[in-house]
């Protein structure tokens, strides 16, 4: 059988624009009626809405959406960041003739307002000034359902990457449970997932040509809800775990194509015991090969909602029909009704790149926004995209499910226009491009090197558990485009900032010294995300000996350029499958490297990630997903709790004295006390005074997980002569600061410890205050034993020294030494300031007592005065 190839489509603007189009672009796409008045617009064809400030830029999707179709002759408004608190913003530019379209932005809304931690962020980078809580949680459903309250018959459109990851039934881990598809809950027309030119200008020239939009269900990149599967469809059931469908064709959904790639040792894709297919007249290959009548179904969503392991089983074959080359129609139950995803989109070619980033775009904020400072326009606008996707697979990541695993590069020429309009048309150009990259930095051309294998292939990753023989990893065509970009008249340095691909950088040393030499500006970012082969594998990300072998090379090229150079490492903590001992050897290789991570992130469940149904199922779907979880890696260890995420944050931030209590009590409790101290070996250094005794005493976790006993409330910590000191809960007793019952009680204890010290205390008089044995001793000698008892209580002076000298810290002592000689010479000069203050006629008399002491010779103060003084007094 001969293999699929990659499907065609029409190049993007092959269509002639459509009649009455403006000759002229707009400068920038208007936000008011104002300023379609200027263009003498008497209405929009489409108004896209989005939840960031308008940036006329290519690296923003509303801008690159809006002038492709404004390319096309369409005439397009934006409002960007609506109030939302009512429908009568998005009736700002009047009704759309043809539709609304409704974006999020360049970030999911929850992973933009809200962090790892589920704490809401102070700022957002894509609004003026940072300004936060300009977007509503969830902005899709709330614009979607906006726009259609403001114009009831206007088809509403959503896209953009927060509609891309969440077109199924997907885990969110905000409200920590399964939601149904954004679709359905927004009440759209349709969904458009991945980059979205060609999807949104089909469907802006249909809608044009009259056709409806309820008809438009063979788009590409397109989702919508129908009622059952049309008659003509071969429909392959994908509900169970594992097991032939009763229908049809093809028993698993797993199966790799014979014309694919051959397995290199990655994750495993077929099922160790499929079963044969069912019978049928026609050969089973055969119907199955024609992909575009084909729909597999996925679990509905009341089920997935309930079964995270089916949960686990339909995110692994929803991502084995993400290649545009082979993938097939995806439905999914939700309701009474089906969710309906085309297979991903035709990626762009290179003259259909060079296109999208050569509109005419102002390369700058709306002039609405004056002199405001947009966080996100600082951080791009000297920086050029040169290529899209992505073929390295990491489950953490969700860039393959949106701009797919396929690399989409722009042409030189077209790159070093844009460098020149930076130049030219930037204000506050420096001469320095910020960065030179994409999703990954040196992915530009890098492709299969055949077409039908890289059509056919299913694997999720091409340089995962090594990379693919059939990959062509070939720089030369990235280090041209560098030396060509550094070489153009006004520009200085060109620096790259996207994340570097090592293990592929590590494969053309030639790339590797071209980098370090010369686009490197002192620090490098590199993301190999962990040392340990347990979180790496379910990470699908090599050995750290690919890191190291890298930075062998970065090294080398460094010091040969006479630059000192360094590599700025990422980590992921808390990730699916990583443990505390796993988190603990990383921090050890992180300080035998001398690296002290300043920013570090942990494990955020993006929506539709595969590591994401890790988090949520505790299982892999790297593999075969069954019911009951096999021997060697089914189950997915999952830092959930919130201590032991902070833990494992910690371990990455082992310098900071802030983590050193959390990271001593888990040492002590993995058995590792050999790393506290100050040896050279040792990742904390030892607690000091009061703190060591408190941590020895602290209960420790009984093994069936209970808690042992807690110490008692009077301890002897150190020797005073003749006195027992207290622990905290004594001290706040004799201050009176405990219930009576409490305080009671620890009286009780003082007079025992007081009557085994000698004194014939009875414990039960102490505690009444009136005698039974003892008490014929008179009133005054049961005052004088409560007298001794509340004495046993409170801590006397060399108590309240030693206390201090005993505070925890984990600062340096010659650090304390001097803050504390710093307070005690600001205090001197406050009571110099202050003046002295008249003294009583007590005080009068001891002064002159102390200074006829002195000058007697003693040198002490307690001496009696003698002489005259004396009988003064």
């Amino acid at each position: 059988m001969t293999a699929p190839a990659m499907p065609q489509a029409a190049p993007l603007f092959v269509r002639a624009p459509r009649p009455g189009a403006a000759a002229v672009p707009a400068p920038e796409l208007p936000m008011s009626r104002t300023e379609m008045d200027a263009l003498g617009w008497d209405e929009c064809d489409i108004v896209i809405v989005t939840g960031d400030a308008y940036i006329d830029h290519p690296s923003f999707g509303m801008a690159v959406v809006g002038r492709a179709l404004e390319r096309a002759g369409f005439r397009v408004g934006i409002i960007a960041q609506p109030d939302w608190q009512s429908a009568e913003p998005f009736a700002a530019l009047g009704r759309p003739r043809l539709f609304f379209g409704v974006t999020a932005g360049n970030m999911d809304s929850m992973v933009n307002r809200y962090t790892s931690s589920r704490r809401i962020r102070k700022d957002d980078a894509y609004t003026p000034n940072g300004e936060a809580d300009k977007r509503p949680d969830r902005a899709v459903l709330v614009y979607a359902q906006r726009c259609r309250e403001a114009c009831k018959d206007v088809p509403v459109i959503i896209g953009g990457i927060e509609a891309s990851l969440r077109r199924i039934a997907h885990y969110d881990y905000w409200s920590d449970k399964v939601r149904r598809s954004v679709l359905p809950d927004s009440k759209a027309d349709l969904l458009v997932f991945g980059n979205g030119e060609r999807q949104i200008l089909e469907i802006a020239h249909r809608l044009d040509a009259g056709q409806d939009i309820r008809s438009m269900t063979d788009i590409r990149g397109t989702a919508f809800m129908r009622s059952g599967v049309p008659a003509g469809f071969i429909e392959m059931d994908s509900t169970e775990l594992d097991t032939p469908g009763k229908l049809i064709v093809h028993p698993d959904p797993y199966a790799m194509e014979p014309e694919g790639c051959e397995s290199h040792g990655g994750p495993e894709v077929g099922p160790a015991d499929a079963a044969p297919p069912a019978p049928a007249a026609a050969d089973p290959r055969k119907l199955w090969r024609d992909r575009d009548r084909t729909v597999v179904r996925l679990p509905a969503y009341e089920q997935v909602a309930v079964d995270p392991v089916l949960y686990a089983h339909a995110s692994r074959v929803m991502h084995a029909e993400t290649n545009p080359g082979n993938a097939r129609a995806l439905v999914q139950r939700h309701g009474d009704r089906d969710l309906w995803l085309n297979p991903p989109p035709v990626p762009l070619s290179t003259p259909e790149m060079d296109a999208v980033f050569d509109l005419p775009y102002a390369r700058r904020p709306h002039s609405s926004y004056g002199q405001a400072r947009i966080p996100a326009w600082d951080m791009i606008k000297s920086s050029v995209n040169i290529m899209r996707g992505c073929f390295g697979g990491c489950t953490f990541c969700s860039i393959t499910e949106h701009e797919g695993r396929i690399i989409q590069s722009r042409s030189e020429k077209s790159i070093l226009r844009e460098i020149e309009a930076i130049r030219d048309k930037t204000e506050g150009f420096t001469g320095v491009i910020s960065d030179l990259g994409g999703p990954t930095a040196n992915m530009y051309r890098q492709a299969c090197k055949s077409r039908e294998i890289e059509a056919a292939c299913r694997l999720p990753s091409c340089v995962y558990p090594g990379i693919c023989p059939n990959l062509d990893t070939d720089h030369s065509a990235l280090i041209g485009l560098y030396r060509k970009a550094r070489e153009l008249p006004g520009i200085k340095k060109v620096l790259i900032a996207s994340g570097v691909r090592y293990d592929l950088a590590a494969t053309s040393p030639a790339y590797v010294k071209e980098l370090a030499q010369h686009h490197t500006g002192g620090y490098l970012k590199i993301a190999p995300e962990h040392t340990e082969d347990g979180p790496l594998d379910l990470m699908m990300k090599p050995g750290i000996g690919s890191f190291e072998k890298f930075r062998a090379l970065f090294d080398k090229f460094s010091q040969q350029a006479g630059k000192k150079q360094y590599l700025i490492p990422y980590f992921i903590a808390a990730h699916p499958g990583t443990t505390d001992e796993d988190m603990l050897n990383l921090a050890l290789w992180l300080k035998r490297n001398a690296l002290k991570p300043d920013q570090v992130q942990t494990f955020l469940p993006s929506p539709m990630a595969t590591a994401t149904a890790m988090y949520h199922s505790g299982r892999n779907p790297l593999r075969k997903v069954t019911r009951e979880a096999r021997p060697g890696g089914d189950e997915v260890f999952v830092p959930k709790r919130g201590k032991q995420r902070d833990l494992h944050k910690a371990f990455l931030r082992w310098h900071d004295p802030e983590n050193w209590p959390v990271l001593r009590e888990a040492l002590h409790r993995m058995g590792r006390d050999d790393l506290i101290g100050s040896g050279p070996e040792c990742l904390v250094p030892a607690a000091k005074g009061r703190a060591m005794a408190e941590a020895k005493n602290k209960p420790k976790d009984k093994p069936g997980g209970g808690k042992a006993k807690a110490p008692a409330d009077v301890v002897r910590i150190g020797r005073v002569p003749g006195r027992a000191r207290l622990s905290a809960k004594g001290r706040a007793a004799a201050k009176n600061k405990l219930s009576p019952n409490d305080k009671a009680a620890v009286l009780r204890k003082a007079a025992a410890k007081a009557k085994a010290a000698g004194r014939p205390d009875d414990e039960e008089a102490v505690r009444r205050g009136r005698g039974t044995a003892a008490g014929t001793a008179g009133r005054g000698e049961r005052a004088g034993r409560d007298a001794r008892a509340q004495r046993d209580l409170r801590p006397d002076r060399h108590d309240r020294k030693r206390s201090r000298q005993q505070e925890p810290t984990d600062e340096p002592a010659a650090v304390v030494r001097r803050r504390r000689e710093m307070e005690a010479r600001q205090a001197k000069k406050k009571e110099r300031q202050a003046g002295p203050a008249p003294a009583g006629p007590g005080e009068r008399r001891e002064e002159r007592g102390r200074s006829q002491a002195t000058r007697g010779g003693t040198g002490g103060g307690t001496r009696k005065p003698k002489g005259p003084a004396r009988r003064k007094r």
